[in-house]
């Protein structure tokens, strides 16, 4: 459980800005369980996804999503996990491959982030997707059943990773800290 409560550099949570958040969502939660809930809806309905509201800025990093209220799915996972490993719960960072185009694989695939949480209360490991909701795309916090934002159609080659990593995929920083926007930023690969 250890390695998952590590700050790295991609889930900064001593940033000033991290602990102040922290702290925010800290003093109007009852239960470590509410924290958690609240972390994850900040992140999913404060923090816009970047290609959802057209910006170029990159986020590298939990605490550059913070500042720069934008970041795609790779770093809005960092700051979810900053967010709760701050607070002592583990998280860690899983994958999906998805499909760009809708209902074919046509244009290729794109590498989707999300989180792996600890329930300490429950004793056990859920996923969550705080990605962004939007027109077609519904996540939702839950502990019985994955409400993520895209169910993954094997039919169409696409994966569900499963694995709980402790974070970034070192591919994907790499592609974060050599782009000087989003639109530089290449998804279509796998893991």
């Amino acid at each position: 459980m250890e390695k998952y409560l590590q700050e790295t550099n991609c889930i900064d949570f001593t940033a000033p800005e991290i602990q102040a958040k922290i702290a925010e969502l800290n003093a109007g939660a009852k239960s470590k369980l509410e924290y958690i809930e609240k972390a994850f809806e900040f992140v999913r309905d404060e923090i816009p996804h970047s290609w959802d509201i057209g910006a170029e800025v990159v986020s590298r990093k939990a605490s550059e999503v913070l500042k720069n209220g934008t970041g795609i799915c790779w770093t809005k996972s960092c700051l979810l996990a900053a967010l709760l490993r701050g607070n002592d719960v583990p998280a860690g960072i899983c994958y999906q491959l998805l499909t760009r185009a809708d209902d074919d694989a046509s244009e290729g695939y794109i590498i989707h982030a999300l989180n792996y949480v600890y329930v300490e209360s429950l004793g056990k490991w859920i996923r969550l997707d705080a990605r962004g909701n939007k027109e077609g795309v519904d996540a939702q916090f839950s502990l019985e059943e994955e409400h993520l934002a895209f169910d993954v159609r094997t039919g169409l080659g696409e994966v569900d990773y499963k694995v709980n990593m402790t974070d970034l995929d070192e591919r994907l920083v790499k592609i974060l800290n050599e782009a000087k926007s989003v639109l530089e930023i290449s998804t279509n690969f796998t893991m």
